[in-house]
């Protein structure tokens, strides 16, 4: 996200206050396996440590989601991206942007940041090869100038992965 963006961001409505304190309340009582939330005074922005799953070819990886949320949430799906380095994974660019159809068209009202947590850890799990999408070096440059992944249309195409 760009300097600008951020200082033009809406303020949250009190219904996304209220549902993100609920949640928040939730995580730390109850976290999602393999998911650390970064204690800031940020409720807009939540950093999320991610540890790789055992068993798989992320095991003993750490990595970083950042999640933005909309003055409308959970009525619009929140920005959830990684953080640099983004791990190596077919559906994850280098600029850490994430091709996972819950985020965009998929999004409902019920999901959680849990509930996103856990479909990122199931797509890294699920994967037996690590590289970057075919198309990574267009996107990446197509989304110079702090592009968001929301105002790209992604075509989910690959469930294989």
């Amino acid at each position: 996200m760009t300097a600008s963006s951020v200082s033009s961001r809406k303020v949250l409505s009190k219904i996304a206050t209220n549902r993100l304190q609920k949640e928040l309340t939730e995580w730390q009582i109850n976290p999602p396996s393999g998911f650390t939330h970064k204690v800031t005074d940020n409720l807009q922005r939540w950093v999320i440590e991610v540890n790789g799953a055992q068993g798989t070819i992320y095991a003993n990886e750490k990595y970083q989601l950042q999640v933005d949320f909309p003055e409308n949430y959970p009525m619009e799906a929140p920005q959830v991206i990684f953080l640099h380095p983004a791990p190596l994974h077919p559906h994850i660019y280098s600029n850490g942007h994430i091709c996972l159809d819950i985020l965009y068209d998929s999004w409902s009202p019920a999901m959680t940041v849990g509930s996103i947590c856990i479909s990122i850890l199931s797509m890294l799990s699920s994967s037996t090869v690590k590289e970057r999408p075919e198309d990574n070096d267009r996107y990446v440059k197509n989304c110079r100038n702090g592009r968001s992944p929301k105002e790209t249309r992604w075509w989910f195409h690959d469930d294989k992965v």
